[in-house]
């Protein structure tokens, strides 16, 4: 019995130390947290670099559409326009002849405008100046200008769809909705990396367990060995040991692979370039907040882009109203210009006691008989606005029964975490006492293949309620936009205003 058991201690020695060698042998790891992945993920991941540009194309639109309400000024002419042909030309008795012509014309207006938005008007200002040169030989005045020193005009849609008034409630929306976007963006990558990177943990942690299983059952067999050798155990229970051994073996090559492909996809998400090895930290720290449901709901509906959303896409759908109504009744175009105008052979001339120059018009438009076109198109837009409505109050209480089921899971993941970390502790002292007691001929092997089996799982069990537990924290912050471990939001302007 002493031999037995000396030669017990003397190979489960033998193996640690190979085993420890190995492990020595290996190139150290980067030790990497998941704080710190994400961290990267939302710094410098392919992801967060769509969202940026996502969020500054909306950002450039709305600011192109804020110009819309600004003063414009523009020069624009005509340098030159020849033009030599046989036009028909008025007679003084009113008749009209052919006559050939041959010249030159140059104009140029230096204007400014102004939209209002209230009414859809533009009002404008300008000055300009035209010069027309006559080639013809019979020509009586070779050289002709004209100008209008001042002139000032309105252009005045009435009854007609005023997109100036509409887009002034809707892009700030738009706007808006893109500024939480990208916030629900990095948080929507936060929870991605998460969920890579309790991937490639849930793989090495698999791997530890089938690098543990291989060493405790390479022990075991040699330990096997020397009892069958001694007549103490029987030949199957030897082979038991040493199929375990070799699926054993068989699971550790299969995790390596497992691996070596989540550790992958988990750089891709990272924007990492070098091949240097890592090692993921389990998250074992577990913060200690209580999230209360109606906190909750109030921080998403004052946060989350889907709320402005709502509201965008009723007032789109009035706009589609109130755009069918104005361009298929009565339209009409109130156009007011006064100014001062002349002509003279010269420049200084045309300015010199310039004539007053006044011009109304009003033009409109009314359909008489459409075929029910009016109508149906009304009909049409007024049903879609319905739908919308419907679609949206419906989407909203979707919404609002998705944050309070997942306030309410978070609290059962939190304690079904704790149950698994308890399992996985007893599992392990399970299994360490159970492999003691075959040590010294006390259980059978089949005792220890259970306790085995329940340690791997239980620890892999932990794992994945710690998997679970962080997909809820994470995504319970994407629903809220609102950080409950520290109580402030996470939707922040000094950070948009510097991206902008």
């Amino acid at each position: 019995m002493n031999k037995f058991r000396l030669f017990t201690a003397t190979s489960f020695f033998l193996i640690q130390c190979v085993v420890t060698t190995a492990q020595e042998n290996r190139v150290p790891a980067r030790q990497l947290s998941l704080p710190e992945a994400i961290g990267m993920a939302r710094q410098q991941s392919p992801a967060v670099r769509t969202a940026l540009n996502r969020y500054l194309n909306r950002y450039w639109q709305y600011r192109f559409y804020q110009s819309n309400y600004l003063p414009q000024l523009s020069l624009r002419g005509t340098l030159p326009n020849f033009d030599r042909n046989i036009i028909p030309v008025t007679q003084e008795d009113g008749s009209q002849a052919f006559r050939e012509v041959s010249q030159s014309v140059v104009n140029t207006d230096l204007l400014i405008s102004q939209s209002i938005g209230i009414t859809g008007a533009q009002v404008y200002a300008g000055s300009g100046l035209r010069r027309i040169d006559n080639f013809q030989p019979a020509t009586a005045v070779p050289l002709e200008y004209s100008a209008r020193p001042f002139y000032m005009g309105i252009t005045q849609p009435l009854f007609r769809f005023n997109r100036l008034r509409w887009d002034r409630k809707i892009e700030p929306l738009l706007f808006e909705e893109a500024r939480r976007s990208y916030q629900e963006s990095v948080e929507e990558i936060s929870f991605n990396t998460t969920n890579l990177y309790f991937t490639a943990l849930l793989a090495q942690i698999q791997l530890e367990i089938a690098e543990k299983n291989v060493a405790n059952n390479d022990t075991l067999y040699k330990v096997a060995e020397g009892r069958f050798n001694l007549g103490r155990i029987a030949e199957n229970e030897l082979l038991q040991l040493e199929l375990a051994l070799m699926n054993a073996r068989q699971n550790l090559a299969q995790s390596e692979l497992q691996l070596e492909s989540g550790l992958l996809a988990l750089r891709v998400q990272l924007g990492l370039t070098d091949n240097a090895p890592l090692g993921l930290v389990v998250p074992d720290r577990i913060p200690q907040f209580v999230v209360n449901q109606d906190s909750a709901l109030a921080q998403a509906r004052r946060n989350r882009s889907q709320m402005v959303g709502f509201e965008r896409q009723v007032l789109e759908a009035q706009a589609e109203v109130a755009q069918a109504r104005g361009e298929t009744g009565l339209t009409a175009d109130l156009q007011a210009n006064l100014g001062f105008t002349q002509q003279s052979g010269s420049i200084p001339g045309v300015y010199a006691r310039p004539q007053d120059q006044q011009s109304v018009s009003l033009n409109f438009q009314i359909p008489l008989v459409d075929w029910g076109r009016t109508r149906s198109r009304t009909r049409t837009v007024r049903a879609n606005l319905e739908l919308v409505e419907a679609n949206v109050q419906q989407d909203r209480i979707t919404f609002e029964q998705q944050v309070y089921l997942q306030v309410k899971q978070f609290d059962v993941l939190r304690r079904q975490m704790e149950v698994a970390r308890k399992a996985d502790e007893v599992g392990e002292k399970r299994y360490e006492i159970t492999k003691n007691r075959y040590q010294i001929g006390k259980i059978g092997i089949t005792d220890l293949n259970i306790a085995q089996q329940e340690r791997d799982q239980a620890k892999l069990a932990y794992a994945q309620a710690l998997r679970d537990f962080w997909r809820a924290y994470y995504n319970l912050r994407y629903l809220t936009l609102y950080d409950f471990e520290n109580n402030q939001p996470l939707f922040s302007e000094e950070v948009l205003k510097a991206l902008e």
